[in-house]
């Protein structure tokens, strides 16, 4: 498995493409802008893009997603309530595409390209319909959970009680070693954050 991260939009957002080293089959997570970087990388790696996966509905994480769907012909998949959100038009939610996503996604669905298997986990907390996706030792956390912080609930349908939950019920029970992809800033671990992060300690 390759994964290779790039920093796209005006909020400065984590985009990632993973690829199956085998076959080139590849998911691209979170395109929040910038395509014409992230459609350069994945022809440098030769990849072959299958799915666009969303970790939630903000625009910093959605607004490359028509432009690379026209590009790659990807199935684009997020959670029901965020891509509701996006169609009513709610405030920093959006865009997609024309019509909300291709397919919605929910806990414990998988996402099969080639070899690898991502498995979908709901952390509702910073938006409503806000996902994680697990493959291997990894997981890419989106706005959920920060290297040494947590995703803002003040904005609508946000909840710190929820996001809380989500990352201690979900997440802090992964394996110590697996590695966290979030959707700004630097990797982690789930150990690091469960012995260091403030918000987790109580």
């Amino acid at each position: 498995m390759e994964i290779k991260k790039l920093v796209t939009g005006i909020y400065g957002s984590n985009c990632y493409i993973i690829m199956d080293n085998n076959t080139k089959e590849a998911i691209v997570l979170d395109p929040g802008g910038d395509v014409d970087d992230i459609a350069k990388a994945i022809r440098a790696m030769g990849a072959l893009v299958k799915y666009i996966l969303l970790t939630h509905g903000h625009m910093d994480h959605t607004t490359g997603v028509a432009q690379l769907k026209n590009i790659t012909n990807a199935i684009v998949c997020i959670n029901k309530k965020d891509d509701d959100l996006i169609i009513q038009g709610e405030y920093l939610f959006g865009p997609l595409i024309e019509g909300g996503a291709d397919k919605l996604i929910s806990q414990g669905d998988i996402i099969k390209i080639s070899g690898l298997e991502f498995t979908c986990i709901d952390t509702p907390g910073h938006t409503p319909g806000g996902m994680c996706f697990l493959v291997g030792n990894c997981v890419f956390t989106g706005d959920t959970l920060f290297a040494g912080s947590i995703g803002r609930t003040d904005f609508a349908g946000g909840d710190f009680n929820s996001i809380i939950t989500s990352i201690k019920t979900k997440l802090l029970g992964l394996p110590e070693g697996t590695i966290v992809y979030p959707g700004h800033g630097p990797c982690s671990t789930i150990n690091n954050e469960r012995l260091n992060n403030p918000f987790l300690q109580n």
